[in-house]
């Protein structure tokens, strides 16, 4: 059993264990995730570059971005059980289509996208 799989199981059990699956419409989970995306996003608002980098460094900031980073994979999960997605196999593939967009001799130290990629 993979990590992502236990996780989802441990999950699953939290939640229904709470009565909760019945708020966790597909449409909610999505909306749910990108809240709690901006809550990550909130934590570099008006900070500098270097004062971004330095939060994994201090502990309430990097407890923190490790919160909202759990909370980002939590629904995360949640959208791929509810959806019927093996994440592991959505992201394999993605890296296939990926590769085949930005080919190294094309995209290597560009930021350009694969649309404009000569």
């Amino acid at each position: 059993m993979s990590d992502l799989h236990a996780l989802t199981t441990e999950l699953l059990a939290f939640r229904d264990a709470r009565d909760w699956r019945q708020f966790h419409s597909l449409r909610n989970l999505i909306t749910s995730l990108n809240l709690e995306a901006a809550e990550l996003l909130e934590l570099t608002q008006w900070k500098s570059d270097a004062e971004i980098a330095a939060l994994p460094l201090e502990p309430k900031s990097a407890e923190a971005l490790r919160d909202e980073c759990a909370d980002i994979l939590l629904y995360l999960l949640l959208i791929a059980d509810t959806a019927g997605i093996d994440l592991v196999e959505a992201a394999h593939r993605k890296l296939v289509k990926n590769a085949e967009k930005y080919p190294v001799d094309k995209a290597y130290g560009s930021r350009a996208k694969y649309t404009e990629l000569g």
